[in-house]
């Protein structure tokens, strides 16, 4: 699959199938996507824990909750807990310092290391508390989390992302360092929507999101450019789609889930 029809097919899939099982190599696909994800200062503090529903324990598949559209997480083969992990940012210095030997950053090699020990690595250390509040951690988790995402996709699968207030038990039970955020729970399996899903979801005009040189001026929109999306199926029919109750009421008697 392309990947702008990856970009495109990406939508909360609230309907998957149960009793589908996901192949644990295509969640390693994901984790590997997201391995390799860019992030500052290469601390890589995104970790995740793969709750395989078949083998995980009662306490640990329990534990896993969210207040709205809580169903997902019972139905999902797989739910894989994001977290983050503060202590990767304690040793930046040394993934710096890896990326000089790796003949990433800097030209001469000692000189790049002597100026990460007397002028960068203090400068970050300095920033630190400032840069743990910035929400650039969180950012990056992101761009790994989304990159997994796209392989999902890519791969068949279906995901939903869901907020959960339960991170205490979830810690608890998943063996979570003290130094873990939690950052959101994803369901992934096997749709059982259609790829449309209803259609593409209502979003704001382009020109109220993106601009050129200052706020209130709209980034030009090329209409060329447009078709070449829809054509890549980037940009699909808008929701909802003709048959979509039918779908929803077919999806709500198979999984036998609530009207609402």
């Amino acid at each position: 699959m392309e990947v702008q029809e990856a970009v495109g097919s990406r939508r909360t899939y609230r309907f998957l199938l149960p009793h589908k099982p996901v192949e644990l190599e295509k969640i390693q696909k994901m984790l590997e996507a997201a391995r390799l994800a860019s992030f500052w200062g290469n601390v890589q503090a995104l970790r995740a824990v793969v709750v395989h529903r078949e083998t995980a324990s009662a306490d640990v598949r329990q534990s896993l909750f969210a207040p709205i559209a809580g169903f997902q997480i019972e139905q999902a083969p797989v739910v894989i807990v994001w977290y983050l992990d503060y202590a990767a940012l304690d040793v930046q210095g040394d993934r710096l310092r890896e990326l000089v030997h790796a003949r990433v950053v800097g030209v001469d090699k000692e000189k790049a290391l002597d100026a990460l020990d007397k002028i960068i690595i203090p400068f970050f250390e300095g920033a630190m508390p400032h840069i743990k509040q910035s929400g650039l951690t969180e950012l990056d988790c992101g761009q790994g989390i989304a990159q997994a995402t796209l392989v999902a996709i890519d791969l068949g699968l279906g995901t939903a992302c869901l907020g959960t207030p339960n991170e205490d038990a979830i810690r608890k039970n998943l063996g979570l360092p003290s130094s873990a955020k939690v950052l959101l729970l994803m369901c992934v399996g096997y749709p059982a929507e259609s790829p449309e899903a209803g259609g593409q979801r209502p979003r704001l005009p382009f020109e109220q999101l993106f601009f050129l040189n200052e706020v209130g001026k709209p980034f030009p929109r090329s209409e060329k450019v447009v078709e070449e999306l829809k054509q890549a199926k980037m940009l699909q029919q808008p929701a909802p789609v003709p048959w979509r109750d039918e779908e929803l009421r077919y999806l709500q008697r198979a999984l036998n889930l609530p009207e609402f």
